[in-house]
């Protein structure tokens, strides 16, 4: 798939709490986010270097470097001018002579609007005909974002951000856009958070980004002299079995590697494989069960801790003799204590087993009601949250993240700054919410938890090492609050109607092999929405229906 150039600006104003920020809402019918709030901003046009004609305050060269590209860098900057006019009317530019435009000017240029949206007027064209300048300087680069593989459209993305420009009303476009919205960033944020307004990745980052600063000038004056890194974006070097490979940037072992293979010497796996240890970090090794499947990917993950003499084990897994026989192997017996993230039955076994073979005390929480549970993990202790755990690789932090299970704890190890997150995040794939157990509400409230954390690597129960994990936790909510989105239309158009009913339309993208998993996380959808006001259930006709908004 091509992955075209593209470039969003955002546009800020002041504001009585600091700053506020123009959100459009993107229609329903989009190909790409649909219904998504987002800035002005789209794919940079072949015609857009013709107007270079009209920039000024800086040349490509010094942008370019910038935004470490060996050319072509200014193109971007036009495209964010071009379609913040183009989708919310508002046009950064001045007099050619550097005097601001005064009304009638104003006028003039927002009449040729609708003919620049429709590709009838190029905007070298709109510039030239108006006698226009663009001061390009005035906008600051933020941050580089390049579409996941899997998403049906794909762009590499440049953020910008801008003074909105005096004395020019925003409006939407209604074609692309359907709204407009001037917010704080940070109630841009609470309003995701709460599901009121939809709000993708990367927007979610750079509004976390502003909600930092008191003031527009703050921002552009941090922005004009922090430039980001560039981004690794390079395919890396590595090995799949015997051979070598490379692997692609947004691919599930590209962070791994990269961290394991800095020099890029090709020597990281890109693949797991169980039974095999890899060292994750100073005094972390991950070790996989070799029970692999639907549910638990390549297996359940098993991370070691500390040193010969004093380890700590971490989701002891299965209790599979073969697996049991690695960890006393590569531990030599001396377990000092066993962590566990949960009960489910492919993260916990193992503990009890170790206990009796080795002495290790067990910590964690006991196990709630349900089949699917280990109710023969018996905790020596039981871990509060925020208690520190010390360890031969440094203290761990405990986070208690209910959700995916009432029980569900993460750990956090400093100085390495690595998550061990069990269930609560697993990579490749959204993990189920199974009620009575699992809660979606709680589940959400954990997922924001973790982003007052200072964590640099995700190390998930299932799956390779996860960086970013900001971006990974903002994937998830997002996935989850469009998921609520469409369990409420379905509720507005089926209602009254069974989980049954409502799963195959809530649910129309995933396989209908797959519905009954579906079906018990649309079950916790609905029962946070009930919780919320915003659905209701008849106990006597086993039917759901829309609540108070």
């Amino acid at each position: 798939m091509e992955i075209r150039p593209a470039a969003t600006l955002a546009l800020i104003r002041p504001a009585p709490a600091g700053l506020e920020v123009l959100l459009l809402q993107r229609t329903w019918d989009a190909a790409f986010l649909p219904g998504h709030y987002v800035f002005p901003g789209g794919a940079v046009d072949a015609s857009d270097q013709a107007a270079q004609a009209h920039m000024a305050g800086t040349d490509d060269q010094t942008v370019s470097q910038a935004m470490s590209l060996e050319g072509g860098g200014i193109n971007y900057l036009i495209a964010a001018v071009r379609e913040c006019f183009e989708e919310a009317g508002l046009l950064l530019a001045h007099q050619a002579s550097g005097e601001p435009l005064n009304a009638p000017q104003l006028a003039a240029v927002q009449a040729d609007r609708e003919a620049v949206f429709r590709g009838e007027l190029s905007f070298e064209a709109l510039c030239r005909n108006h006698h226009l300048a663009l001061p390009l300087d005035r906008l600051a680069y933020l941050s580089h974002w390049i579409t996941p593989a899997g998403a049906p459209r794909r762009f590499d993305t440049r953020f910008f951000v801008a003074l909105s420009p005096p004395h020019q009303p925003a409006s939407h476009d209604g074609v692309e856009t359907i709204d407009h919205v001037w917010l704080p960033p940070q109630q841009a944020l609470a309003d995701h958070r709460s599901g009121q307004r939809l709000i993708g990745v990367p927007t979610l980052r750079t509004l976390r980004f502003l909600s930092e600063f008191d003031s527009p000038e703050a921002v552009l004056a941090y922005a004009h002299a922090n430039p980001p890194p560039a981004r690794a974006t390079r395919p890396w070097p590595a090995r799949k079995g015997d051979r070598p490979t490379t692997v692609e940037a947004g691919t599930p072992a590209y962070s791994e590697v990269a961290k394991l293979d800095p020099q890029r010497r090709g020597h990281a796996s890109a693949v797991i494989t169980p039974g095999r240890p890899v060292s994750l970090g100073q005094g972390v090794i991950r070790l996989t069960a070799n029970n692999g499947g639907l549910m638990t990917g390549p297996g359940t993950n098993c991370y070691l801790l500390g040193q010969p003499g004093a380890y700590t084990v971490i989701d002891p897994g299965p209790a599979q003799d073969e697996h049991l026989t690695q960890l006393l192997a590569l531990t030599d017996g001396q377990i000092r204590q066993v962590l566990v993230t949960h009960t489910h039955r492919d993260h916990s076994p193992a503990a009890s087993v170790l206990k009796q073979r080795t002495g290790a005390r067990l910590i964690g929480l006991p196990a709630p009601a349900g089949a699917a549970q280990d109710r023969d993990f018996v905790p020596d202790h039981q871990p509060l949250d925020g208690e520190r755990i010390d360890t031969a690789a440094g203290p761990l932090k405990v986070l208690h993240t209910p959700g995916h299970a009432s029980n569900h704890l993460c750990y956090l190890l400093a100085g390495e700054q690595m998550l061990f997150s069990g269930d609560h995040i697993m990579q490749g794939s959204t993990v189920v919410i199974n009620p009575p157990d699992g809660n979606m509400k709680a589940y959400l409230a954990s997922l924001a938890r973790l982003l007052t954390e200072e964590i640099h690597y995700i190390a998930p129960g299932h799956g390779f090492l996860m960086a970013e994990p900001q971006v990974v936790v903002d994937v998830l909510t997002t996935h989850r609050l469009a998921r609520e989105h469409k369990v409420i239309q379905a509720l507005r158009q089926h209602a009254p109607a069974s989980l049954e009913t409502l799963t195959p339309v809530a649910y129309d993208d995933v396989p209908a092999a797959i519905h009954g998993l579906a079906a018990r996380s649309l079950l916790a959808h609905l029962e946070k929405l009930r919780e919320e006001g915003r659905a209701r259930y008849d106990d006597q006709h086993g039917v759901w229906t829309g609540g108070q908004s």
